[in-house]
């Protein structure tokens, strides 16, 4: 800040704050409107009051943040939760990967049912809801053909694959998620009821229970599905920060990088969900962070292992890999009261018994539910598996390819919903911020040991290359040259550990860590606000695909 900036009273810094939000949300809504056209479809003065305040929002949700938090994580959790706030509300209904399902198996636990009934039904308030928020509304309502253009009037094929907003002919209505809320809240005047839904394909309770609270809490407030949505994303995001705050306090020098991968849009966008995705990922980042921590002593050992065990429970078998980071703690640094073998020994025991716990316990508690298909035609696990046994070469070509045509995933960041929304901006940014905060980390690799150093990016490639073989083997059609299913956000945790290794080999150091922690704080809690409101502008706003 200049020096003359330095000497005003701070009334006049922060009056002078209030005016620049001000004028930046009216120049914000200036552009929507021209750019967009979106005075045709909404009042000016709504636009401009409405990005203006938001943008002041935003400017009181940092003042509070240095005022009242106290520490960088702290602070980092206050800015995870408010930044997440924007993404519960701008992200549209329904739309996280799964979330219909994760929605109704939620409700039906915070309304006191604990057991698993395909024919028990939901209210027709429930019914309404999933009417009218289609499960990834951009690939639902996505056409192709041949139309006339709009401008010369001559023949043309479209697609409109990728756009959240479409318009039939220059003048017609602009169909959007807009639309969904509309048909929703209109069903109170409507004579036709859809049919009735029933529970899903889902036999997990523990791993929805904080969504459950929130849900139920909504309930008891009076608010209805679409409320106990809201209620229950929002619940899901506190426990995610809550969690956060633990790695953040644990990550040793490497905070910024961490805080960089909890505010990653791709983060906000599932800890802000239904998803039990935002637990998860919570976890992650706490068993990386024990890892990438100097000593592994007695509660070190307590959180990983119960981190460790609600990892498994939500997604068994891969995350076994997770068993092996602690281990590669140099014998000077390990202070648990367990030895390593006997860590080792408790983690495994532990991951099988609760899989088996959730195994019988779904089974037990489940009622008229008949025999599960697969999702996709052509998957059977056993002969997938010969195949990739017996041809072991084109296995791994499936997967070298699989990863060159998606980018390597780190530049998949910006993808929203199941594969169709996808923002540019922070598809190009959201791997470079990744990158700054492992600049802005502190490397201790003169403590932390060769053997860590190197296990961490071979752990990568084997957890990479594991998940792919996963959805390869469960997911992928017999043979098929790539591999069906995989999203960016499976990935997250291999970049953060991947970013922390290139910054302990290249010995990044911070000259002044705590002024390094503020940058991170300043630049990725502004990152967060930002990538909330372009996943609002491409679902609500625009681009709009114009049909002829």
């Amino acid at each position: 800040m200049p020096i003359k900036l330095q000497k005003l009273p701070a009334a006049v810094r922060w009056g002078l704050a209030v005016l620049c939000a001000a004028v930046c949300g009216v120049l914000w809504a200036y552009y929507w409107r021209v750019f967009f056209g979106l005075d045709n479809r909404v009042s000016p003065l709504v636009v401009t009051l409405g990005c203006a305040a938001f943008l002041e929002v935003c400017l009181l949700a940092g003042y509070c943040v240095r005022r009242f938090a106290k520490g960088f994580a702290a602070k980092g959790a206050v800015c995870i939760f408010l930044r997440g706030l924007l993404f519960a509300f701008a992200n549209p209904t329904l739309q996280t990967p799964d979330e219909a399902d994760h929605y109704l198996r939620t409700y039906a636990i915070s309304t006191g049912h604990f057991d698993f009934d395909a024919s028990r039904t939901y209210p027709d308030d429930v019914a309404y809801l999933l009417e009218a928020f289609p499960g990834a509304w951009v690939n639902a309502h996505t056409s192709a053909g041949v139309g006339t253009d709009p401008d010369t009037g001559a023949e043309k094929a479209y697609n409109t694959a990728g756009y959240a907003l479409k318009q039939y002919g220059k003048e017609g209505a602009v169909q959007s998620m807009a639309d969904s809320f509309a048909l929703y809240l209109a069903h109170d005047v409507r004579d036709s009821v859809p049919d009735p839904v029933s529970e899903p394909v889902s036999f997990l309770v523990i791993p929805f229970l904080p969504g459950a609270v929130g849900m139920a809490l909504a309930r008891l407030l009076g608010f209805g599905a679409l409320g106990c949505l809201y209620g229950g994303r929002v619940a899901n995001l506190l426990v995610y920060a809550l969690i956060c705050r633990a790695a953040l306090r644990r990550c040793a020098g490497h905070g910024p990088l961490f805080l960089a991968a909890a505010l990653c849009p791709l983060s906000l966008y599932m800890a802000a969900s239904m998803s039990y995705d935002a637990q998860l990922l919570a976890c992650y980042y706490l068993m990386a962070a024990l890892f990438a921590g100097q000593t592994f002593g007695k509660s070190e050992m307590l959180l990983y292992l119960a981190a460790f065990g609600w990892a498994n429970m939500a997604k068994p078998w891969i995350n076994l890999l997770w068993l092996i980071l602690p281990l590669l703690h140099a014998k000077k640094n390990w202070r648990a009261p367990l030895k390593k073998w006997q860590f080792a020994a408790a983690a495994l025991l532990l991951a099988l018994g609760v899989n088996w716990l959730i195994e019988w316990y779904g089974g037990v508690f489940r009622y008229h539910y008949g025999t599960i298909g697969r999702m996709l035609d052509g998957v059977d696990q056993m002969p997938q598996l010969k195949f990739v046994l017996s041809n072991p070469l084109r296995f791994a070509a499936v997967l070298l390819g699989t990863l060159y045509e998606n980018d390597f995933f780190i530049g998949q960041l910006g993808i929203f919903g199941n594969l169709d929304l996808p923002v540019g901006v922070i598809n190009t940014t959201a791997g470079a911020m990744l990158l700054l905060g492992a600049v802005l980390g502190e490397s201790r690799a003169a403590q932390s040991g060769l053997l860590r150093r190197a296990g961490a990016p071979v752990w990568c490639v084997v957890y990479l290359a594991g998940c792919m073989a996963a959805m390869y083997i469960t997911y992928t059609p017999v043979g098929m040259i790539r591999v069906i299913g995989l999203q960016a956000r499976y990935f997250l945790p291999v970049f953060l550990l991947a970013f922390w290794a290139l910054a302990e080999a290249l010995g990044l150091k911070a000259r002044n860590a705590a002024q390094n922690q503020n940058i991170a704080l300043a630049v990725f809690a502004d990152y967060g606000p930002l990538s909330g409101l372009l996943v609002f502008q491409h679902t609500f706003i625009g681009p709009v695909y114009t049909i002829g």
